[in-house]
């Protein structure tokens, strides 16, 4: 019993120690990206569960300030693609050069491109071609990737954080199915409200020095992310995952209103990204355990890019998160 007590007692006090350095890194991250506390937090969450996020919103809302400033306080290496119409897969992997050395030998030699890093910003996503997409699917799931038949590890911890513009801006592909379920999180970034602007106008165009110190480090992330699987996870806040995510399917099984209104629904990978997601949100408040409450805040952005509509649904002007918001309320009910 001695044991088992001295481990609950540790984990409390790795939960507080991680709470609290989480809690300085958004205090940190806010002070240079203002009026976006909720898209920090998300981000986080993100990083905490080991995933990788999809920011979505129209260009000049500081997404990739985002990038740069967690990058900064999270103590991560970070490297910037802008993603173009002419990029090429080998503009993201790397590529091989062919180099003679002092005993006149030739040989190909990789160099590593710009995935090889532990944050990655592939800003503005879906302005490159689907081939060019799928460059980063290997490495966003298997950590890895393979060239010339060789593999070459991508550093640890590894996180894409992606930038895409709404579809109905000209010059844009949409990301395929099995990309956006890659993506732990949608984040919808908005416009912010007027005093986080005025705010903004005053430290952007002042003299006001926004320097960052460097608040966790990578070791100290991938301890963080171990430790949030050992958080424990009722079979309430469990049957709530199972029940959210399979009723959001459509099927024989399923509602006559979903199988009306969805094309497609989320896959098993959405149960697992709900799973971290509540986890991640109980570690950042300093909780032991998920609640369903945590379930019911993050069912939007874990779900959301995971489900299509159907012709009727945008006909009648149904939205995704209608939807989805439905099913949490009935979860509130149960």
């Amino acid at each position: 019993m001695t044991n088992i007590s001295q481990t609950d007692e540790n984990i409390v006090e790795r939960v507080e120690h991680v709470s609290e350095k989480i809690r300085q890194v958004m205090d940190a991250a806010s002070s240079v990206i203002f009026g976006q506390r909720e898209i920090i937090e998300l981000t986080l969450i993100t990083v905490l569960s080991g995933g990788h996020a999809l920011l979505i919103g129209v260009p000049g809302l500081a997404k990739t300030s985002l990038v740069e400033t967690l990058g900064h306080v999270l103590g991560l290496d970070n490297k910037r693609i802008q993603f173009t119409p002419d990029l090429m897969p080998s503009d993201i992997i790397g590529s091989e050069v062919l180099e003679e050395n002092e005993l006149g030998k030739r040989q190909f030699r990789f160099i590593k491109g710009p995935v090889f890093t532990q944050l990655l910003m592939a800003d503005e996503i879906n302005r490159a071609s689907p081939k060019t997409q799928s460059a980063l699917l290997q490495a966003m799931q298997e950590h890895h990737v393979s060239f010339a038949g060789e593999r070459h590890n991508i550093p640890t911890p590894f996180h894409v954080l992606a930038t895409q513009n709404p579809l109905e801006q000209e010059g844009t592909y949409p990301l395929p199915e099995a990309q956006l379920d890659r993506f732990l999180v949608q984040i919808d970034v908005n416009y912010p409200d007027e005093v986080a602007e005025r705010k903004m106008l005053f430290a952007t165009t002042g003299t006001e020095d926004r320097s960052l110190v460097k608040i966790l480090s990578d070791s100290e992330i991938l301890s963080a992310q171990r430790l949030l699987r050992q958080l424990p996870v009722s079979d309430k806040v469990v049957d709530a995952i199972l029940k959210l995510v399979r009723a959001a399917r459509p099927g024989e099984d399923a509602d006559e209103h979903i199988n009306r209104l969805v094309a497609w629904g989320p896959g098993p990978r959405a149960s697992q990204s709900l799973m971290f997601a509540v986890r991640a949100k109980a570690l950042i408040d300093g909780r032991l355990a998920p609640s369903v409450d945590d379930v019911i805040n993050l069912a939007e952005p874990v779900l959301k890019h995971r489900m299509a509509l159907t012709f009727a649904a945008r006909a009648e002007g149904v939205q995704i998160e209608d939807i989805i918001k439905q099913l949490s309320d009935n979860l509130e009910q149960d």
